[in-house]
């Protein structure tokens, strides 16, 4: 498959031109050459149908023809926006939601903000599909703390999405002021609906707000998580540590097969989303605190507290010594890591082999086919 953005820079899909087959032999070396040193990788897990399946989508509002606007995505490395009618990543409901959106806003004579002049009102719109559930959430980010003729965008946006057969769950105005390409602003008004929509994932439901962090490919992540838990043995006796723990999802997938789940994140919003799910979900064995995970984690160990299996899911930019330090001193018998980033990976495998730790494998997951990202699954053991 091709697609005609590809020729205007778009620079989503690096390597839609290329065979998915290669693809993925090219993600598995690559990681075997990074990690290989530290233990055995096991064949990529692919996905049997490559497309369509963010459950994300971010769009940006530009000025169009005859004083209308149109939305879309940037260019690479540029600021000029691309206008998208569809793309073979996002889910196909969105991209539909999408173009209902936009007709809506045109009906409403809305302006795209100019970031130049500082005039104009729509800055983007974030989209959320639950996938099991088929909920979908609309938010729109304004310039203006006001979103003039609220009430009939709303009746217009729910017109336009029922002509194209697809839904709206809730709609939510998020304002966000600042000279920033940061996507929301602090403060939302729910226009439609509950603010929140709903998603099942490895047999959990998770309550999914505009701000909450949650895996954008939905088949993946539960290879993904089901890999995590099976390397961490769990037996039903454990104390499990999820680090970075976002809306809790690794930590309450394992909260089945542990003892207890403590859950640590400095998200204060995913903390109260995580506690909120762990409620919704009957789990009763889970806590979730809002703090720093290396401070945190350093200051379990100062009053020695243990944890038998702790679960890494640190951003890009991987873990940082202080707290691979920390957990070494609170000694686990297993780590899980599961990384965004294979270069960080290794940096942080150097460390915590040293630290007395020993791979016993990896496992790639292709979560975000067409790009050069891969996430992987690592288990280690301690062995001192």
């Amino acid at each position: 498959m091709d697609c005609k953005l590809r020729a205007k820079n778009c620079g989503g899909c690096p390597m839609l031109a290329t065979e998915y087959a290669a693809q993925l032999k090219k993600k598995e070396a690559d990681v075997r050459a990074l990690l290989g040193k530290y233990g055995p990788v096991a064949p990529i897990r692919g996905m049997e149908t490559p497309y369509h399946y963010r459950n994300k989508v971010i769009s940006t509002f530009a000025p169009a023809a005859g004083g209308k606007l149109t939305s879309g995505i940037y260019a690479a490395r540029t600021h000029k926006v691309l206008p998208v009618e569809s793309c073979l990543l996002q889910d196909e409901v969105l991209n539909k939601v999408m173009l209902a959106v936009r007709a809506a806003a045109n009906a409403c004579r809305y302006q795209p903000f100019n970031e130049d002049k500082g005039t104009g009102l729509l800055r983007h719109c974030l989209l959320r599909r639950g996938v099991a559930t088929g909920q979908v959430m609309v938010v729109l980010v304004t310039a203006q703390p006001v979103l003039p003729g609220a009430k009939n965008f709303v009746k217009a946006l729910l017109a336009e999405a029922e002509k194209r057969g697809v839904p709206v769950t809730t709609v939510v105005q998020n304002y966000n002021p600042r000279r920033t390409s940061v996507v929301l602003g602090e403060d939302e008004k729910v226009l439609y609906g509950k603010g929140f929509i709903l998603d099942t994932l490895c047999g959990k439901t998770y309550a999914l707000s505009p701000r909450s962090f949650y895996q954008v490919n939905p088949v993946q992540t539960a290879v993904l998580y089901g890999l995590a838990i099976d390397a961490a043995h769990l037996t039903g006796k454990e104390v499990v540590l999820d680090a970075y723990c976002g809306i809790g999802t690794i930590g309450l997938t394992a909260s089945d097969k542990a003892r207890q789940v403590v859950g640590v994140e400095v998200n204060r919003d995913a903390v109260r989303d995580a506690i909120g799910n762990a409620k919704h979900n009957g789990v009763k064995n889970a806590r979730f605190f809002a703090a720093d995970a290396t401070a945190w984690i350093r200051e379990a160990a100062d009053a020695g507290q243990k944890a038998d299996v702790v679960f890494m899911d640190p951003p890009r930019e991987g873990s940082t010594p202080a707290f691979i330090e920390s957990v070494a001193r609170m000694a686990p018998k297993r780590v899980v890591y599961v990384s965004c980033n294979p270069e960080t990976m290794a940096r942080d495998l150097a460390l915590l082999t040293q630290k007395g730790y020993r791979a016993e494998g990896f496992t790639p997951v292709d979560m975000f086919p067409h790009s050069t990202h891969c996430e992987v699954v690592g288990s280690l053991v301690r062995v001192k």
